[in-house]
């Protein structure tokens, strides 16, 4: 057994002091408020529980900083992303996912959902092992030290109606039997999940829908990330993305629509009985749009975070940010409490994880956050996900295992590890 000392915890009754922790087992044996720290171990700052990355493509890290030149828009930046995702293979893609993802762990996140869709070769030739990729990103969140959802993407088509082009091929399973027999091949187990998504409804056509939106496990798509992508729904199916999920039955507690940004009030309330996924820094990187947060929560969605492109890896950001957003939005303050953003920074369910609250029984997952930084001093425990980044993280453990100590990840020099992995590309 081992126990930690924390002199601010967040525990789901909220701000705590003077917090003794205990795991065993990888798993919190014992939360008691109030008591002196013995000979714990001493956390700096404030504890909290491990963070959630709902929303993630690997490989779009390597495109950090290189998509800026001359403007742009979501489709432009498109082309970019898939003339890096020709230039992969199973060996690039662990090298470069691994990096990644300490990165995500030296920001304090524990678990990734890994919306994968990278499957084939070039062209679509399938590896030996048809699965190659998936494993590669497997082996990669191990050796990262954070736990892996990998929600499987059944990509079939290159737009509604249209064929795939030739970089897209590798994206194709060719039918959605086909990406179903594939996924069956995968087994969940030792930190790794096996989950499903719909790339979009630009993607899978609408007699497929439910053949992904049946997986049992979590299943997440896309949804209306851009207007382009409604307008053509509804030219095609006099439906908004929500209502042909809707109608295939895609809808409920297992599924989390990704981005939902441009929604109409149906929309939304569709969406009241599911999760959502937001992915602040990536949406405004792309000019997406600031998507309807507050509704959404107050429609019952349950929300959740991404870093989706990793334009930024840092979840503290990305809770600030959609309250940011709704502020930009509305002129007002105050749009989601501290208590609600962390709720969204930790909510673990949206990718199958019984994970993200310090209490007996639970995963044990800390994130320990300094306070006494340039940017933290000064403030309240309470509102430090008000003030604290990325860089403020001190110690993170995921099932009682440390992976970040005193800034450090165990894998060593993270910048070096992206500087090789990039430069490979």
């Amino acid at each position: 057994m081992t126990a930690y000392w924390a002199r601010h915890a967040w525990l789901p009754t909220g701000p705590a002091e003077d917090v003794l922790i205990t795991v065993a087992d990888g798993r919190f044996s014992s939360v008691t408020a109030g008591v002196e720290p013995g000979t714990a171990t001493r956390l700096p700052g404030i504890a909290l529980p491990g963070f959630a990355n709902a929303h993630s493509h690997a490989f779009h890290r390597a495109l950090r900083g290189r998509t800026h030149d001359g403007g742009g828009t979501f489709w432009t930046w498109r082309e970019a992303m898939y003339t890096l995702a020709a230039r992969l293979d199973p060996d690039t893609y662990h090298a470069l996912a691994r990096a990644a993802y300490a990165e995500m762990a030296l920001a304090g996140v524990t678990s990734v959902g890994e919306f994968h869709y990278l499957h084939h070769a070039p062209g679509g030739t399938r590896y030996g092992d048809p699965n190659a990729m998936a494993h590669a990103l497997r082996a990669a969140a191990a050796e990262a030290g954070v736990r892996l959802t990998l929600l499987d993407t059944c990509y079939l088509r290159g737009g509604i109606g249209k064929e795939l082009s030739e970089t897209q091929l590798r994206f194709s399973d060719g039918t959605a039997e086909a990406w179903a027999e594939r996924v069956a091949a995968l087994s969940s187990g030792d930190g790794f999940l096996v989950g499903a998504a719909i790339h979009s409804v630009r993607a899978v056509d609408v007699a497929d829908l439910p053949v992904v939106g049946s997986f049992a496990g979590p299943v997440h798509a896309h949804v209306s990330e851009q207007p382009l992508e409604n307008e053509d729904c509804l030219a095609a199916h006099g439906r908004t993305p929500v209502g042909l999920l809707a109608d295939a039955g895609v809808l409920g507690p297992r599924f989390t629509a990704v981005h939902a940004t441009h929604l109409t009030p149906e929309d939304i309330a569709l969406l009241g009985g599911s999760g959502v996924c937001l992915c602040p820094t990536t949406e405004a990187d792309l000019a997406d749009g600031i998507g309807p947060a507050r509704a959404l929560a107050d429609a019952g969605a349950a929300l959740s975070l991404g870093s989706d492109q990793h334009a930024v890896v840092d979840p503290l950001l990305e809770a600030r940010a959609l309250e940011h957003g709704e502020r930009l939005a509305t002129g007002r303050r105050g749009r989601f409490s501290p208590t609600e953003l962390l709720g969204a920074l930790t909510n673990h369910a949206s990718i199958g994880w019984d994970a993200g609250r310090i209490e007996t029984g639970a995963p044990a997952d800390l994130v320990a956050v300094r306070l006494d930084t340039p940017r933290t001093a000064g403030c309240l425990p309470g509102q430090a996900v008000m003030a604290a980044s990325a860089s403020d993280v001190d110690t993170v453990i995921r099932d009682g295992r440390p992976v970040v100590v005193d800034g450090n990840h165990v894998l060593g020099d993270i910048a070096t590890l992206l500087t090789d992995a990039i430069g490979a590309l």
